[in-house]
């Protein structure tokens, strides 16, 4: 089982990293790129026989608390 954890700037946040990357992109030619949000992607892969609620909410608290700066940043938890 793998959880993949998506941590993205909040869209009321400055994101500089990822306006840096949209005015490279427009100057290489790319057009038609409104916005570029540069986050953090986790992959975490689950010990076999790992209770998925238990590791759900165990790593929903650690996203809060600790992978992520709940001030400035949103995530998103998916289990597979």
């Amino acid at each position: 089982m793998k959880a993949k954890i998506i941590i993205t700037p909040k869209k009321a946040v400055l994101d500089p990293q990822g306006k840096t990357v949209q005015n490279a992109l427009a100057q290489m030619g790319y057009t038609g790129i409104a916005a570029v949000h540069v986050g953090k992607f986790l992959e975490i892969e689950l010990a076999p026989g790992t209770d998925r609620e238990a590791a759900r909410r165990a790593l929903d608290e650690a996203s809060h608390k600790f992978l992520s700066n709940p001030i400035i940043e949103d995530y998103k938890l998916e289990m597979e």
